[in-house]
């Protein structure tokens, strides 16, 4: 059983911390550039990690398009969320859809610079209750965010109109967590859930119901 941690691992704190998580989690984990030429059904999860741009953004989108088409579990964090709204505006609710940070500001983004960064801030996370990620993270906790770069207001409102639900908001953060449709699990977080695991926090519940879900894939495909 073995999740790709997708993307490049670039040695700042967020990928410090997701080195401290893997021996805590009950599955094998391994680090899989996006250059690489990745193969989602090499894997039986995927978790495309912070660290955008990535060195071939290109085939980052590919992989949320496979995995997406396949069914293999999908956890997206800062830049994955990012990456996967892109994805999902194009491939699901057609037209045009960039990425402020690496096409360029314009009226096609869907991802835009924050006002404020949050690099290196903690916000309060709240999960809306009846949601999935409710069930997960009933009571509200400190996330960690390292982003400058979020989802549009207008395109999680054209998300929601498609069935996006959105499972967490968090003040001057809006959506913090996206739960995907038609999907066993793909589910994206602004927050990044495994910052904390170099101090020896437990594993944090999205990463674990991530994981569960990976394995119920697994035993059911024997």
């Amino acid at each position: 059983m073995k999740i790709a941690l997708l993307g490049e691992h670039r040695g700042h704190r967020s990928h410090r911390e997701l080195d401290a998580l893997r021996p805590m989690l009950p599955v094998r984990t391994e680090w899989v550039a996006t250059d690489s030429g990745f193969d989602a059904s090499s894997y039986d999860g995927v978790w495309l990690v912070p660290g955008s741009p990535y060195a071939d953004d290109a085939a980052a989108l590919r992989a949320i398009t496979a995995v997406r088409e396949l069914g293999v579990p999908f956890l997206g964090t800062c830049g994955g969320m990012q990456y996967a709204v892109v994805s999902f505006v194009r491939d699901v609710l057609g037209g045009p859809a960039t990425h402020a940070e690496s096409d360029g500001p314009d009226d096609d983004n869907v991802v835009a610079a924050l006002a404020c960064s949050l690099q290196g801030e903690t916000r309060v996370v709240t999960a809306v209750p009846g949601t999935r990620f409710a069930a997960w993270a009933p009571e509200p906790f400190a996330g960690m965010h390292f982003c400058g770069y979020a989802p549009t207001p207008e395109v999680v409102d054209r998300l929601v109109a498609a069935g996006v639900v959105v499972g967490a908001t968090a003040p001057d953060a809006g959506a913090e967590v996206l739960e995907f449709p038609d999907h066993p699990f793909f589910v994206t977080s602004m927050f990044q859930p495994h910052v904390g695991a170099l101090a020896g926090a437990p594993v944090h519940p999205l990463v674990a119901a991530f994981v569960g879900s990976v394995q119920d894939r697994r035993r059911a495909r024997g």
